[in-house]
């Protein structure tokens, strides 16, 4: 690998994108990311960026050989109120917007471009049906925003540029995202399903997620969308156990109330109370290889015992 490659990141001080940019570098590559303010004390050089402003350093784009796009307001972080929704869709698609029209005016040709999105991108629902790439997008609004950023990645093809679109499922680290919060019950020793529990949960974990974004970037081969998840098909009942049963705490069998949930999350309590199984086979049909393929392992690797653990 040539060491002065350079990979430029927006999200890049996000759950993925920290961890990203770590074993990008510990692998050689030059990382730079763009930023809202310059970040003196950072290990990485920072490109300022405004979105709003549509403005960018020039030299971020001009010296840049590929793109990881990870940006995009938090899904979770606030109420679905309709002001939130509009910063979900627009903090991923103006964005992506915004480097397109840079990237189209510079003389610098990226090798490729790669960009997340999310595997709701098939719907907030649940069914028995496992979803690959061929499949459409929900009507829901997830399943919009979702193809709304896919379409917006998806016209660095115009320019001839290798695009590649990873629908992660819920990102496992025991640094944030998803895993802690489910994990404050099960520390209090009152772990239960949530809804019906018979949900599915498409997950991955953060190394895995790396793994393949890093594959992205090397492959030349890899062009189109592929979705981001572990081989096993979980439900939220199983996941629920599993982590107690790692971390020997006990295992409540009544369900966490679908009301409930609804009451303290609006509309966004679909995310949590709804899950289909999403299909991992064409990125292992690429030549990926899952360290982590099954859930009781990457639990064990995140957050069991030590004991459990070895």
């Amino acid at each position: 690998m040539n060491p002065k490659i350079k990979i430029l990141i927006t999200g890049g001080t996000g759950l993925i994108g920290r961890a990203l940019c770590n074993k990008l570098m510990d692998k050689g590559y030059e990382v730079a990311v763009l930023s809202r303010r310059k970040k003196p004390d950072s290990k990485m050089h920072t490109y300022v960026w405004d979105p709003g402003k549509s403005e960018i350093d020039k030299e971020a784009i001009a010296t840049s050989d590929f793109i990881v796009h990870l940006a995009g307001a938090n899904i979770s972080g606030k109420r679905w109120t309709r002001q939130r929704k509009q910063e979900i869709v627009d903090s991923r698609v103006e964005t992506a917007k915004l480097l397109f029209n840079k990237v189209k005016r510079t003389k610098n040709r990226l090798k490729a471009f790669i960009s997340a999105s999310g595997s709701n991108y098939y719907g907030m629902r649940t069914s028995d049906k496992i979803f690959s790439e061929e499949d459409p997008p929900g009507n829901d609004f997830m399943g919009e925003t979702c193809r709304k950023w896919e379409k917006s990645a998806g016209r660095f093809k115009e320019l001839r540029i290798r695009t590649v679109i990873l629908r992660n499922g819920a990102v496992l680290s025991a640094e944030g995202g998803a895993l802690p919060k489910m994990n404050i019950p099960v520390k209090l020793g009152v772990a239960a399903p949530i809804g019906s529990g018979k949900q599915y949960f498409p997950w991955i974990h953060i190394d895995d997620l790396c793994d393949i974004y890093i594959k992205a970037i090397e492959d030349e081969k890899m062009k189109g969308v592929y979705n981001a998840v572990a081989p096993e098909h979980t439900t939220n009942k199983h996941f629920m156990q599993t982590l107690a049963r790692v971390q020997e705490k006990p295992y409540w069998a009544p369900n966490a109330p679908s009301v409930g949930v609804k009451l303290a999350l609006g509309e966004m309590a679909q995310v949590v109370l709804e899950g289909s199984r999403t299909s991992s086979e064409k990125i292992k049909s690429a030549g990926f290889s899952f360290r982590f393929p099954e859930l009781e392992g990457a639990l064990v690797h995140l957050v069991g015992k030590k004991e459990n653990a070895q």
